[in-house]
């Protein structure tokens, strides 16, 4: 039983298995470097805290204009080829940072990091759509989200005896390691044999300037970005409302995390299976948006002053929900957005829905603290009817694009 279910969680294909292997290389490297970079900056560098903020924002900008760019270059000249690019390029950088020495340098590498930040992300996806047959693209993705999840807290946990030993050395070869795990990840991905293809298109770099003129798949692209959401509600919200406005202790705002990281990582893979099935991704996102706009109501609820016990019970359901939103609207984002790409320009379409959750680093955190934050029940109240409204919404942009995919395979409209 135990064997059975643990198997349920590796991908059945080589290639599903090979990308589960990366994204554990490339997560562990991650986790590295989330927990000492600042300090890194701040004691090794020599930055203020404002120089650091400047330097990710620059970071954000770069990776934000490059995103659909590389894309279409993923289009022209192959996306595993540019995946492999990628990799190689964030190694050479991150090495570069680990010996860099004042501001002007730190916000020239950290340009150079953004090129390629965003661009990953659709294009593991594009080499994933041609790679892992199609019954097991989700639970593939499904088991590299959870992958990423345990490689996260293994690489902070390995960071520890370096932060101990607080030197110079010690932080540069946190950065160091990072630089490596992209090193084997490419090496990995250039074994990887992608035979199903389709042949790289022939178009110029700079052809998104003519302008990105599909409003059904813009549409798609907006109400995901809405459901998306839960990724500044945990980073930012539920930090700060538990402790500004709960009766909870300041200690169960680790606890939170952890059990978002846990549930994360037990259920993406379960909860993926069968959004292959016509209409899964639809279905997916609206569960999403159900529990999304329910974990909304019992943060809401958290704030009454019913006590410790009660609040602490309250916070804990509703990060259950908001992780189980979290998940849906993983699993329907990826179904949704690769099945609507046309497989000629996959990486250009995926790098354009990825754009989706760059728009929510920039939002999302505005939104957070100004409305809900700042409006306390009341915001939570307009958070949850802006994922009413999503949720109604989505139908709207599925139905055009199951008409077109219809249209073009001389079939009968889905009415998924």
């Amino acid at each position: 039983m135990i064997s059975r279910l643990l198997r349920s969680y590796v991908p059945e294909s080589s290639a599903g298995r090979s990308f589960a292997l990366v994204a554990l290389l490339d997560s562990v490297g991650t986790g590295f470097y989330l927990a000492g970079s600042t300090i890194f900056f701040i004691r090794v560098i020599g930055l203020s805290d404002a120089q650091v903020g400047l330097g990710l924002a620059t970071t954000g900008l770069t990776a934000f204009l490059a995103t659909v760019p590389l894309g279409v270059l993923a289009d022209r000249w192959g996306a595993k080829r540019m995946l492999i690019a990628y990799q190689l390029w964030r190694a050479l950088w991150f090495a570069a940072l680990a010996f860099v020495h004042g501001p002007v340098a730190f916000f020239v590498v950290s340009a150079l990091l953004g090129l390629v930040e965003r661009a990953v992300s659709p294009a593991s996806q594009a080499v994933v759509s041609v790679a892992v047959p199609s019954k097991d693209r989700t639970r593939a993705m499904a088991t590299m989200r959870s992958v990423r999840n345990i490689g996260f807290s293994l690489g902070a946990l390995l960071t520890a005896p370096l932060m101990a030993d607080g030197s110079a050395l010690a932080y540069r070869t946190i950065i160091l390691v990072d630089a490596a795990s992209f090193v084997f990840a490419a090496l990995l991905l250039a074994r990887l044999k992608v035979p199903t293809a389709p042949p790289p298109v022939r178009r110029g770099g700079l052809s998104f300037l003519h302008g990105f003129t599909d409003r059904r798949y813009l549409g798609l692209t907006a109400v995901s970005c809405v459901l998306a959401v839960h990724m500044p509600v945990l980073a930012v919200a539920l930090p700060l409302w538990t402790v500004r406005e709960t009766d909870a202790p300041t200690a169960l705002v680790s606890a939170l995390v952890v059990l978002n990281t846990v549930l994360a990582v037990l259920f993406q893979v379960p909860l993926a299976k069968g959004a292959e099935r016509d209409g899964g991704g639809l279905r997916a996102m609206r569960l999403a948006g159900l529990a999304l706009i329910a974990s909304c109501a019992m943060f809401a609820v958290a704030a009454a002053p019913l006590g410790t016990l009660f609040a602490c019970s309250v916070l804990v359901v509703a990060t259950v929900l908001l992780t189980a939103g979290e998940l849906w609207q993983s699993v329907g984002a990826w179904e949704l957005s690769y099945k609507y790409a046309p497989e000629h320009r996959k990486a250009e379409y995926l790098s354009i829905f990825a754009l989706g959750n760059s728009a929510q680093d920039v939002l999302g955190p505005p939104l957070v603290t100004v409305v809900v934050l700042g409006w306390g029940t009341a915001g939570w109240a307009a958070l949850a009817a802006l994922l009413l409204g999503a949720a109604l919404l989505l139908p709207l942009p599925v139905a055009r694009l199951d008409h077109r995919l219809a249209t073009a395979e001389g079939a009968p409209t889905s009415t998924s």
